[in-house]
């Protein structure tokens, strides 16, 4: 019987997505066996990921597993991804995608973001989620808040904030439903690139026998097709957790409708664009729409946003 080595990281969010792709596995006739650890971005929770100055914050210890031949695959959040791997490793398989909308948890639920003679201060270390809650609800505060859900519950109960901006996804995997608030729309508040799906990662050394039945098990071609869309235009950007990009993919037959954009770090400006092809076409797709934010502002804040960052 084929046994799959899978790394992970320790968080219970992580653990899930894991447990998750390894009963999928299971069923599908094959061995598992879990190897789980903390990344430096686990490790570092009083910088925000912007500033640690990593691309593979997440990702670089797993990666050290897999090229090793420790473990066959890493599972991974999509939106955790740099949008350009490592040489010798390749996404293979992304899962069904959940609800991939942004959500406003707290334990307080009378917050109304739209009332303007209250201070709300928001937990969040997203610089897309600061910029574009700047942008539509200029009065709100921004407290910097980083660690696991969990963590972030905490910290929000001791008073750190009023409310968490989450996705729903790990929100919902986690079983905290019960404290959404607000569910943020897609329109307005377009998610991360990659945000509600599940990514997995092995080296280009991994057998195809391996190859072939972990795509067969895992893959859902309707995410993939969404998700390499949606990975071209931010890599055509040259972005990841450091600049607020966003990008989100949905099907409508055999055509790929792609709505991405761009903001400034302060929320004044942002920069919107639909790209539409068929779904064969999905990198070309999300090229273009990262050339043409380039092409109409997007250097410019790009720019920007390097000098301030440092």
């Amino acid at each position: 019987m084929t046994t799959i080595h899978i790394g992970s990281r320790k968080s219970k969010l992580a653990m899930w997505q894991t447990n998750t792709v390894a009963g999928m596995l299971q069923k599908s006739g094959m061995e598992t066996k879990i190897s789980s650890m903390e990344t430096k971005g686990d490790k570092i929770l009083d910088v925000s990921i912007a500033k640690i100055g990593s691309k593979g914050v997440f990702t670089e210890e797993l990666e050290d597993q897999l090229g090793s031949g420790t473990t066959d695959i890493a599972v991974h959040s999509a939106k955790d991804m740099q949008s350009v791997l490592p040489r010798g490793f390749a996404l293979i398989a992304f899962t069904d995608r959940e609800k991939p909308n942004d959500v406003l948890v707290s334990r307080n639920t009378t917050i109304d973001l739209n009332d303007t003679s209250q201070t709300i201060r928001i937990g969040t270390s997203s610089v897309r989620r600061i910029a574009l809650l700047k942008h539509f609800y200029p009065h709100v505060e921004t407290v910097e808040i980083r660690g696991n859900l969990q963590t972030r519950i905490q910290k929000m109960t001791d008073g750190a904030c009023d409310a968490l901006m989450l996705a729903y996804a790990g929100v919902k995997r986690m079983e905290y439903e019960d404290m959404i608030i607000k569910i943020f729309s897609d329109e307005e508040f377009i998610p991360p690139v990659g945000q509600g799906c599940i990514a997995i990662e092995a080296a280009e050394t991994l057998s195809t026998e391996k190859y072939e039945k972990i795509r067969a098990c895992l893959n859902n071609p309707d995410s993939e097709s969404c998700l390499l869309a949606e990975r071209a235009y931010l890599r055509t950007m040259e972005g990841g957790c450091s600049i607020p990009a966003f990008g989100f993919a949905i099907l409508d037959g055999n055509d790929l409708i792609l709505r991405g954009g761009l903001a400034s770090l302060d929320g004044t400006t942002v920069l919107l664009k639909t790209e539409k092809g068929q779904r064969d076409q999905a990198d070309a797709i999300g090229e273009r729409l990262g050339k043409y934010i380039l092409e109409n502002g997007g250097k410019e804040i790009l720019a920007d946003i390097k000098r301030i960052q440092g």
